[in-house]
């Protein structure tokens, strides 16, 4: 099997457990349609780091448009996108160009060959005997810190919402450090919940309609 591209990834918990909520996303240096880079390159800001099966299927086509189309959403977020599947470098570009010649699309992201399957198989992307990525459409979002915040998977079969990765992202950076959280369907703009009290003074002081559900108008315009 080739290793071509790629480097099995270091400083995680590979091999141990499937990757979780919390844990430091394994870094990596792999070959890019952008250039060689490091997972580690991006440290400082957000990233979302997503599979996809296969290069020219329909599923992964639309995602890639969707996502190239809202890059400046993301950008605005501060976060960045790295896609990733086990295709080679060449198939990649020439996916990415018929993309833009047929569809007049740009994909300004990079996107990561992983012809070992290495990379997949440190972020648990694969089972450990698979030999295709076939079935693999996963999401991690990283803050900038280098530790995964949310974990996303989808089956083959349904494309993801780049609208709702959006909104992730989004409520991620809202909640961060923040004394709030953000309840179901949240968007920017609406009310946020604060913590559930932890003692008997905390649940009388707290203003909301009940002591368990404390919600706010969500005044922070920071973001």
């Amino acid at each position: 099997m080739s290793t071509e591209g790629s480097i099995p990834a270091v400083g995680g918990v590979t091999g141990t457990r499937p990757l979780r909520i919390g844990d430091v996303a394994p870094d990596f240096m792999a070959r890019t349609t952008k250039g060689e880079m490091r997972l580690s390159d991006f440290r400082g800001r957000w990233l979302l780091f997503f599979s996809h099966p296969a290069d020219f299927t329909p599923v992964c086509t639309s995602e890639f448009m969707a996502l190239a189309r809202a890059m400046d959403r993301f950008e605005k977020l501060d976060c960045a996108l790295l896609g990733l599947s086990v295709d080679s470098l060449y198939a990649h570009l020439a996916w990415l160009e018929t993309i833009q010649e047929r569809f007049g699309v740009e994909i300004p992201f990079p996107l990561v060959e992983d012809p070992s399957m290495a990379v997949c198989r440190a972020y648990g992307m694969l089972d450990q005997t698979a030999y295709n990525s076939a079935t693999v459409r996963a999401s991690y979002v990283i803050d900038p810190a280098g530790v995964i915040r949310a974990l996303v998977w989808y089956p083959m079969s349904v494309g993801r919402s780049v609208e709702e990765l959006l909104r992730l992202v989004e409520a991620l950076r809202r909640s961060d450090g923040n004394a709030v959280m953000t309840p179901e369907g949240w968007t920017p703009g609406c009310d946020v919940v604060r913590p559930v009290p932890t003692t008997q003074a905390a649940v009388r002081r707290a203003k909301g309609p009940c002591w368990f559900y404390d919600t706010m108008p969500d005044t922070d315009r920071s973001r």
